[in-house]
């Protein structure tokens, strides 16, 4: 497991569309998921010990900025031929057993993660109404271990997106496992 920082926001920088089969059987486009106040783009996997100690906060994070207008997508990008637990059938039993309030997306092709620079998992890309990025920092200052009244760095960022369409510029990078490329 390579540890990898997430790179500073690029505010502004336009969210790219996308068309990716969710463990749901639907396809999701970015405009599918785009909520009335923001969208949250974030890329996880099944394996990640970082994405399973945190997913639980993740979803309830995402359901909270739901009711503030933010959407969320959730896309898993790396290669699984080489980690198979990554699987897209794996993809929709970690869903089921998370109850995860947003679509489960898989970039097969990994298209996607290169669009978007992601870099690790969890990596997340916060955007505003009009999709300029505005947030890319971590979820909060738990990464395998909650901390007990941790700021909620997403929520607040995200927050202050859906309020006023400007993320905070002082932003804490996300850490997690490296993207598994393929070769």
């Amino acid at each position: 497991m390579a540890l990898t920082k997430t790179g500073i926001c690029d505010f502004g920088w336009k969210a790219r569309d996308f068309s990716l089969k969710g463990v749901d059987g639907k396809t999701s486009r970015l405009a599918d998921v785009r909520g009335p106040k923001g969208t949250l783009v974030v890329f996880i996997c099944n394996h990640c010990p970082y994405v399973k100690a945190s997913i639980g906060r993740i979803a309830d994070e995402a359901k909270a900025l739901g009711q503030l207008g933010v959407g969320t997508i959730a896309i898993m990008p790396n290669d699984t031929e080489e980690y198979p637990e990554d699987s897209f059938s794996n993809m929709q039993a970690f869903a089921k057993k998370h109850a995860l309030p947003f679509p489960y997306v898989i970039d097969e092709t990994q298209a996607v993660a290169r669009a978007y620079g992601a870099q690790c998992t969890p990596d997340f890309f916060g955007f505003n109404a009009k999709d300029e990025l505005q947030y890319r920092g971590r979820l909060d200052a738990g990464r395998t271990t909650p901390v007990p009244g941790a700021r909620r760095d997403l929520f607040e960022a995200m927050k202050q997106v859906a309020e006023t369409g400007r993320g905070p510029e002082e932003q804490l990078p996300s850490m997690g496992c490296s993207i598994k490329w393929k070769d």
